[in-house]
Parts: structure tokens; sequence; C-alpha cells
């Protein structure tokens, strides 16, 4: 393979967003390069992480390892910018080498007043501290008053800090219905008996993206639940993958420090696309598993409302005899899970960032509501000792085929919220927020949640009574001896505030386990149970043998969009050795995605597999889940909430037209006539259709499926605006489903399909797939047609028409 010029290498060096396949020191390299080559050559010498292996087991966590490094070859490699040599008064100089200055003597930051004059915050001195300034002595105050306005503003000012994580969220009220009694099992309130409703309040989320983020970005999707249960509140907080990328909480803020914009400029923002992200993950290869969801279609969901939820982590249920079993927690959608496809996702991003806000609002407006079933995977200490896996791994799955799903009950959303400050930005959720009958595992990165989420409310809320905002406070009464605190709401009476007293009467006084919450007192035990000990069970070292079974339990489009997501993401970071490390990690997962991964790379050859943390992990029992496919899950094919463009233009057979929109709104779907402007239009009938879209401000991205009209002067409008090729290509190449109707099949032969005019791929000749979701009608009668066309839309995408490159 010929070397890059050097020329090209110099432009390559000056980029933030991609790179090269390879990486050579050059002659007469200019800084830039020079430092490119520096990573590069950085990043290579650690091929793996080769401390992983002795995290585990009790040896191993009494005397830990120290942490693998590497000399650079110069400061280079480790700065923030090029440019920091060039110092002033107010940046200093270089940052002297391993030197962390935040934490020299308090006198660099002390200030003594004495004897200086009064100033603003930008130093600039105040002639008068006692009055604001005016249009004469007795005239109106002005605007113009910067150091009134300064100081009022920093005396009241207040903000609610946002989220760092899941800053980015979407709300809504509504109910869980239990369906049958569950008391063999639990004693929590919400599964007591058939028909019991509890109220619940759910937010979804993006993790990276920050509050005025894009919804549609490539990320895990935030699922929390507040149930407000008659004997407290009850948070379920997860998301909709089953998986995490750590196992231990310890590494939870390297995790979310390395997915962020990068420090030194602050990019990008909402994606994993970026060196410092990969390069973490490339070194912990328990992450390889959750990679493969992220890396599937499960990070882009086509809405909220057709996405699973998961609970992660391993819980306990406890019944009235204080018996425990373990039990996973599952929400599957009513309308399926359905995805996004990479190509709509970054369009619909710019279009509409607020895609899956908009979505979740407009359905339950229209009293579409969305509906998950909970099910649960119950087993006992006996069964989870003999999986092949640790059931306290956070990175692994239990397969349904393993234990199956018992349903509990339904969850309905069918209340918007009245203030989105008031409730979905103020809403506190956090895995402490438990009700008798729940209990927790010995997982150690549910420990870390258990503590880390009230630590960040008191924070973001202002201090300890965030409990008592409105959309926190629980429905079951509170008393307790806590008193006072920044924002508190109560009043109590009297002066007792402890416990026990006799001034009250012993109240409150403790309920006791009768009544009141107690820990399960026999816990998961490792075999060294009697020795505090940093390290993790050695069945945790087992990093692919799930990332496996999910990738194989996918259909052959899902993988194809698991290899095209790692190429995308991949392509993105500059350093090839992160890149390379990756792929060598890959390799223990699936031979075949890693070299899909690397063709795609322009690597010449596979790096070597990354050695394994666990030499012989144990046998699977299952080693393909259907489940896990998002194919396996359809739905009850309905088109209800669906959005439907209809194309209309002056001339457009009207009669059709009317006959589609009703028999789609009878379908519950969402019909909407676009043309090339917004407005009344003559029909050939010479009627009035009235189109509330135009083709410039509804994009086709934006719809689930198409109708293109029948109507020589309606086309012919249709086929002279740009926006309609552009329109019907994306519909095409996103898969989905398109209704031509008589004269339109002209359109789609000005928008280049090559299944244009019921071609030999659309008809499914010589050995072609046929495409179901391109449905042809020419004669003026389409409710044969119209059919199809509902029967087709239930698919939601026609995958047999994808190619990549895609063709069109």
């Amino acid at each position: 393979m010929p070397k890059p010029t050097g020329i090209s290498s110099k432009a390559a060096a000056k980029n933030t967003d991609s790179g090269p396949a390879r990486v050579a020191p050059e002659a007469n390299a200019d800084v830039a390069s020079e430092k490119m080559a520096q990573v590069q050559e950085l990043a290579a010498a650690m091929p793996y992480n080769a401390t992983k292996a002795a995290e585990h087991g009790v040896a191993n966590g009494l005397e830990p390892v120290p942490g693998s490094t590497v000399e650079p070859a110069s400061r280079l490699p480790t700065g923030s910018t090029l440019s920091e040599e060039n110092g002033s008064g107010k940046t200093g100089s270089l940052a002297p080498e391993g030197l962390n200055a935040t934490i020299e003597p308090l006198d660099r930051v002390r200030v003594d007043s004495a004897g200086q004059a009064l100033t603003t915050n930008q130093g600039v001195r105040i002639a008068d501290n006692q009055n604001s300034l005016k249009l004469g002595v007795r005239g109106p105050a002005l605007l113009e008053d910067f150091i009134l306005r300064e100081k009022i503003t920093h005396f009241d000012h207040e903000r609610i800090p946002e989220r760092i994580v899941h800053a980015r969220g979407s709300g809504a009220h509504g109910f869980f219905e239990c369906y049958k009694p569950f008391t063999q099992y639990t004693k929590a309130a919400p599964f007591q008996e058939e028909g019991k409703v509890t109220p619940v309040f759910v937010r979804f989320s993006t993790v990276q993206g920050e509050r005025g983020s894009k919804d549609t970005a490539r990320d895990v999707r935030g699922f929390a639940v507040k149930f407000y249960t008659d004997e407290g509140n009850w948070d379920l907080v997860g998301n909709n993958m089953p998986v995490f990328f750590i196992q231990d909480a310890m590494k939870f803020p390297d995790l979310v420090h390395a997915v962020k914009p990068e420090p030194h400029h602050q990019m990008p923002q909402a994606a994993s696309a970026h060196d410092t992200f990969w390069d973490f993950v490339s070194l912990m290869p328990e992450s390889t598993h959750m990679l493969m969801w992220v890396m599937s279609d499960r990070a882009i969901p086509r809405s909220y409302a057709t996405m699973q939820g998961f609970g992660v982590h391993s819980y306990r249920f406890v019944n009235d005899a204080g018996e425990s079993v373990f039990v996973k927690f599952h929400w599957n959608p009513k309308f399926g899970t359905h995805s996004l496809v990479w190509d709509e996702a970054v369009k619909i991003s710019g279009a509409d960032p607020d895609f899956h806000r908009r979505d979740l609002w407009e359905r339950i407006e229209a009293g579409v509501y969305p509906e998950w079933e909970l099910a649960v995977q119950v087993f006992t200490e006996e069964q989870a000792e003999r999986f092949s896996f640790d059931i306290l791994d956070a990175t692994k799955i239990i397969p349904e085929e393993l234990v199956p799903l018992q349903p509990l009950g339904r969850m309905v959303l069918n209340r918007n919220p009245d203030n989105f400050f008031a409730e979905t930005e103020q809403v506190a959720f956090c895995t402490a927020h438990v009700v008798p009958g729940i209990d927790f595992s010995n997982d150690p990165l549910l420990a870390g949640r258990i503590h880390s989420y009230v630590d960040t409310q008191i924070s973001r809320l202002g201090g300890p009574n965030f409990h008592e905002i409105p959309i926190n406070a629980p429905l079951a009464p509170v008393h307790n001896n806590q008193r006072d605190g920044m924002h508190r709401q109560a009043i109590p009476r009297g002066r007792v505030s402890y416990e026990p007293n006799s001034l009250a009467g012993g109240c409150p006084f403790q309920a006791g386990a009768a009544q009141g919450f107690v820990s399960v007192p026999a816990r998961l035990q490792a075999q060294e149970d009697h020795v505090k000990v940093r390290a993790k069970p050695e069945k945790f070292a087992d990093h692919y043998t799930q990332a496996a079974l999910f990738y194989n339990s996918q259909s052959p489009v899902e993988q194809a969009h698991i290899a095209a997501a790692f190429r995308f993401e991949l392509s993105k970071v500059t350093v090839p050795a992160v890149r390379e490390r990756m792929v060598s990690s890959l390799r223990n997962a699936s031979e075949s995605l890693a070299q899909k991964v690397a063709e795609g790379l322009g690597m010449a050859q596979l790096p070597a597999s990354m050695p394994l943390a666990l030499a012989k992990p144990a046998k699977p029992e299952v080693t393909a889940s259907p489940a896990l496919s998002l194919a396996a899950r359809p739905g009850d094919g309905s088109i209800a909430g669906r959005k439907v463009a209809v194309l209309v233009a002056p001339g457009v057979n009207g009669a059709a037209i009317d006959q589609i929109q009703a028999a789609l709104a009878a379908e519950g779907a969402v019909p909407r006539l676009v043309g090339p402007r917004i407005g009344a239009m003559a029909t050939a009938e010479g009627k009035v259709v009235d189109a509330d879209a135009s083709l410039e401000n509804e994009p086709g991205f934006l719809f689930d499926a198409l109708v293109l009209p029948d109507g020589e002067d309606a086309v012919a409008a249709l086929a002279g605006d740009g926006h309609t090729a552009e329109f019907i290509k994306d519909q095409y190449r996103h898969c989905k489903t398109i209704l031509v109707l008589g004269a339109s099949s002209r359109l789609l032969e000005k928008a280049g399909l090559p299944a244009a005019a019921g071609s030999a791929a659309a008809k499914g000749k010589k050995g072609a797939p046929a495409d179901t979701g391109l449905i042809f009608e020419t004669s003026t009668d389409v409710s044969g047609a119209l059919a199809r066309f509902v029967t087709a839309m239930g698919r939601h995408r026609h995958y047999e028409r994808e190619t990549d490159p895609p063709a069109v």
C-alpha cells in the first residue's frame, strides 16, 4: 500500500473529525503531523489493557498491580492544544510537568480587600455604590446601569444545573395496572392484587448530550419510572438496553468523561464517534457486549413508544415470609420495537431535533397512548450459581431461553405534563428509592448508583429537600425528624425532632419489621465472604460470550447495521491505533463482524485478537436468542400513531386522496397532505384539498410512509419541484412503505429508483426478493392497494431493498 503524501498527512493532522487509515512519521513534518504520529505511537504501544486480567479474584484484589503506563516521546501527545506555548499575562506559560496547580497552597486564591477600591466582577472600579443610574435625581432608573444589573443579578439569579448525564429528557404521567397478584414472590405494593392501579411518572432521555442536544443521536436511552405506591415511591431507573458498559461503579466517571465532548474543544456534542470514547472502551473489553447494543439499531429508536426498557441490574423480590428471589425487569412496548436507520436519524436531527419529544407529546395529545407490558425474569440463588455468567455483572443478560419472562401488568402513559420545568426537569429519580418487597443485589455497579443519584439530586436541585418538590413528593404520608435545610416546604408542629423521645409520646416511632422496610439478611455471597477486597468475581472476566450471543441473534439486516455503525463511529476516530485496538477486541466476539469493520476502515489486515481476561470462559447455555432481535418484536401490526405523507398538488385525483385519508385515520395513523406549498389546491374533480405541510418544511424522512398521487397535472407539478425527488429517495432509502398511484410512477423514475415503474426487483423476478413495501396501483379503485399499504406499513421497514452503500 503506498504511503500518504506529506501534503495529505499534514492536512489530515489538522482535522478534528475523522483521520487517515494509517499514520507514519514524515520527514520535515510540521508540529501537527508530529503530534499525530506521536499520538498514534503512544496509543499503539498499549494494544490492550494488560492489567485487566488482574482485576479478578481475591489474591489480585488484596495486592492490586500497578496500572500500565507508556512514556510518550515528548509532551506533544499529552497536551490539549498545540497553542499552549503561546503565553500571556492571563494564561501564563506551559504547565510544569507532573504538577497539579489546583492543589497548591490556598494563597493562590485568597483575597484580601484591605486598601482596595470596590470593583465589578470584571475588575472595573465602581465610583458610586449607593445609587442606581437615573435620568435626573428624581427620574426613572436606566437599563444602561450595568453595575446595578450585575449586583442584583448575582444576588438573585437562580438556575438548576442540568444533569451531567441524561440531561435531555421527556416525561409523561400515566398508570401501572397489575394483571394478577404476584404475592408468592413479592409484597411490593403495585403487585398485590388484580387490577390494582398505581400512578407513575416516566422520563425518557438520551445519555451523552446536553439539554439542548438532538433527540435522534446514537445513544443509550434512559427509561426511568417513578411508581407513586401507597407504601412510598419506588423508582425503577433503567435504560432501553439491558446491559451496561462497565461492571463496577468505580469506572462510571471514567466512562462519562470519555463519552462526553472532549474537554479541550468541547466536541462532539451528543455523539460517541470520537477518540476518547473509543480509546476508553477499547481498553475495557467488558464493554464489548454493550457496544453491540449501542452500535445496533436499538441506539436510534423510532420513538419512545416503540422502545423496550430494562432495569439492567439483578434486584430482589421479597415476600411476606421474608423469602427472596432474584428478579430482572423488562418493559415491552405494545407497538413493537422499531428503530430509525442511520441516514434517517442524521437527517431528522437537522430538521427536527425534538423528534422523539414531539412524537411522545403528540401521541398522548391524540389519544394514542404509549403502552408497555412489565415482565420479569425470576430465578433463585441456586439457579444463579449454576449459570455460566455472574448475575451480578451488569454487562450480562439472562437469555429468555434460560429464564422466561413472566408478565406482571401494563403501563399506560396518558397525560402530558402541565409544565416541563416543574415536572420533567425537576423530577428526581434514584435507585435507592425502593419499597418493601423490592431489595438490592450485590451488583457493584448498582451499589454505586444507590449513592450517586441522591448525591447528584442534592447538588442539582439545591439541597436535601428535593423530595418536597411536587413531582417528587410521594402519595404515602411522610413523618420523620428531618428539619430545615434549603427550600424546606413542610412546617412541622411541636418541638421534638429526635427519636426516642417522650415529649411527643414517642412519635414518630419506628414501624418494625411487620410494616417497615427490612433488607434481606441473606445476600448472594462469594466464596471468600469474610474479606473486604477490591476485586471482581472470576465470571466477570468473560467479556465476549454475551456480545457474541447478541450479534449472533440478530437478523442479517441488523448485523449489517451493527457493522455499519462501528464503521461510522470508528471512522471518526483520528488515532488508527485506537481503531485497531477496537477491531482486535471485536474479533473475540465475531470474526465476521471484525472483518467487515476492518474492511470499512481501510485496514489491510486484521490486528491480532485481544488477549482474553478469562482464558477459558464457561460454555454458554444459549448461543442464539431470537428474542434479542428487533424482528422478534414486531408489535400488534398496528399503524396507530404513524405519520403518512400524502403528496398533493393542483390537479390531484381528489377522490383517492379522500379515501386514503379516511382509511388511514380509521387505523389511528396520521395522514398529512404535503404539497409544493401549504394551502388550498384544486383537484381534478374541481374540488379542493388543503395541504397542511409542504415539501420544504416537512422533509420525507420525518414520515413513516408515503403515498404518491394520481393526476397528470399534479404529477407534472411535483416532478418540477426538486424537493419531490429527495422526498422519495429518503423514503425509499429508509426502507419505508410507498404507495404509487397511476401516473406517479414517473416520479419514481425521476428520483432514480431502481424499482421504478414496477421493475424486476420490485416484482421479485430473476431471483430478486420482492419489495413488499413498494405498492403500485394503476386503476382508479385504490381500495385493494390501500389494504396492502396498511399491511405493509405494519412491518415498519422493508429491508429487502437496503444495500450498502445505498443504491439510491
